[in-house]
């Protein structure tokens, strides 16, 4: 993921949705895709994604995510001699450096995760418990689907990250069983009307999980730099 982003002029769209004006995504030449709401970039390596409400223009100016797929980081158990807190960032292990590396370049996480027997999956634990400053003093945020939407795992990682020195925001995005099953039996990618019980009701949780995230973000990112 070194190589420049292509902007929306120079690279095909493959997606046009009429209903999100301010939506595109784009094909980046190399197998991956190039998402952009607005000015809100967001590169993946397969063609799926949640379709989220246009921002106020500050909220999202110069906010660029880049989606990290753990089959891309196929990490070995932990079998380190000492803890990575003593790392300083250097790992021995090729693979894991490269994960430290993309994980050291974010100033805020989105964890996405299934419940599995009221819990999230070993892989993502190994991935979380292989690295350590390249965390910390971050915001991170949860979106889980399984039974009970997912809950059970995001309180278990809600205790994790404040482990790493991470600071999780209060908002989680729970798949409805009904949205997730839906969804499932979609091409891809799936129908984005969807996902509208995530923020259709009393309260948008999509919205408000966003603002919380980058207002953290934003503010951890200006505290670390007075550090």
């Amino acid at each position: 993921m070194t190589a420049a982003l292509p902007t929306i002029a120079d690279a095909p769209t493959i997606l046009k949705t009429a209903a999100w004006s301010d939506y595109a995504m784009i094909d980046s030449g190399s197998g991956r895709k190039l998402e952009r709401y607005g000015s809100y970039r967001v590169v993946r390596p397969e063609p799926q994604c949640l379709w989220a409400p246009r921002r106020s223009e500050g909220e999202w100016t110069g906010a660029d995510a880049v989606f990290a797929d753990l089959r891309d980081y196929p990490l070995p158990f932990f079998d380190e001699p000492r803890s990575p807190a003593w790392n300083k960032g250097v790992y021995s292990n090729e693979l894991v450096q490269r994960w430290a590396d993309r994980i050291a370049d974010g100033d805020a996480f989105i964890m996405v995760t299934p419940e599995y027997n009221h819990g999230y999956p070993a892989v993502l634990k190994n991935a979380i418990d292989y690295i350590y400053p390249e965390w910390a003093d971050k915001p991170v945020g949860f979106l889980s689907y399984g039974n009970a939407g997912g809950a059970r795992a995001i309180e278990q990682l809600r205790q994790v990250v404040v482990e790493l020195q991470m600071t999780p925001i209060r908002s989680a995005i729970h798949l409805p069983v009904a949205v997730y099953l839906a969804v499932m039996h979609e091409p891809v990618p799936a129908n984005p009307d969807l996902f509208l019980p995530l923020k259709e009701g009393r309260v948008n949780h999509v919205e408000r999980f966003f603002h919380e995230l980058l207002w953290s973000a934003r503010a951890l990112k200006k505290a670390r730099a007075g550090a």
